[in-house]
Parts: structure tokens; sequence; C-alpha cells
């Protein structure tokens, strides 16, 4: 399928059929109660880039149609696979059940730095609040806990771009086990 720009994006309404062609990569998102609608949006574009299986927005949070949210997908929001859910614990421990390994992306004194993250697939990266983070019993769920380490003034990165950098790590995985 020929890849889309923005604009054609917004406008189109793909059939199951067409979303069902994209070969998609053995990563979820699970999004816990992240309040930005631009880092919702952007997560379901990132999604969307590296062909994730399904994002999960657990919690508290906004789900499409939402304006907000399209503005910042640019219509990938109708791509990638979605499901909303209570909360983030129940859907780890249904993925899981399942065989899925669960990647919390978090500033923890348990945590790794994101360059020595090494993983097996199906994997899930887990991403928080923007103010608060990750739950304890979140983070005890995790099969590894990364962090990207910060050499500036702020504390932490932003959602959608920790995730970003951390599911390109994964990428290397993917390819290296094709």
């Amino acid at each position: 399928m020929p890849r889309k720009n923005a604009r054609e994006l917004r406008r189109l309404d793909p059939s199951p059929k067409d979303i069902r062609q994209i070969k998609r990569n053995p990563i979820y998102f699970i999004l816990d109660s992240v309040w930005d609608t631009f880092n919702i949006g952007s997560m379901f574009r990132l999604a969307d880039a590296v062909a994730a299986e399904k994002i999960y927005l657990a919690g508290d949070m906004e789900t499409p149609p939402n304006s907000r949210i399209h503005k910042a997908a640019v219509g990938t929001e109708n791509w990638v696979p979605w499901e909303k859910k209570k909360s983030a614990r129940e859907t780890i421990m249904e993925l899981k059940s399942n065989g899925v390994q669960i990647v919390a992306v978090e500033q923890d004194e348990r945590a790794v730095d994101y360059k020595q993250l090494a993983v097996s697939f199906p994997a899930a990266l887990v991403l928080g609040h923007e103010t608060t983070g990750l739950s304890e019993d979140v983070l005890n769920e995790a099969d590894v806990i990364v962090e990207l380490p910060m050499h500036g003034i702020n504390k932490s990165f932003n959602v959608w771009g920790s995730a970003a950098v951390v599911a390109y790590k994964l990428l290397e995985f993917v390819n290296t086990k094709s």
C-alpha cells in the first residue's frame, strides 16, 4: 500500500481490509492515563510509524474520536488498531498471560538505561501520565523498566518522545530476528 501524507490520512476512512494489509511488528503500546491529547495523537502516529500491533488506552484518558487527537495523529488513529481498557495493570496481566514481555518506560531505581534494553517478542511498552508517571503497581508487573538519561535541567522527556526512542530501539531487535 502506498504511503499517505498528512492531508490524505486526515481524509481517508480505511476499510478493515486496508488495515489488515499492513504488516505489523509484534509491538504493543499501553498508555496509562495519559492526559494530553497531543501525546495520545502522537502515540497513534508513532504506532503507525513502527507498525505496532495495537495501542491500549487504559484508565482515565481521552479516546478517538476526538478532534485534538485526530489533529496530532493526522488520521493514523483510523489505521492503528486500538482498544479502551479499564486499567493498565489489568491490560498488562492479560498481555503477560499471552506471552507478551512488558517494558515500562519510567524513571525508577530499578530502571536500566534504554541502550541496555534486550527484549523478546512480542513486547509491550507501557507509558504513564505526564506528571505522575506509572504507578508502583504497574511498575511491579513490568518485566523490565527502562529510562532515558537526562542530561539537562529537565527531569523527564515527553511521553511520545520517550516512546519513540524506546520503540525504535525495539525495532532494532525485530529487524535482527526476522
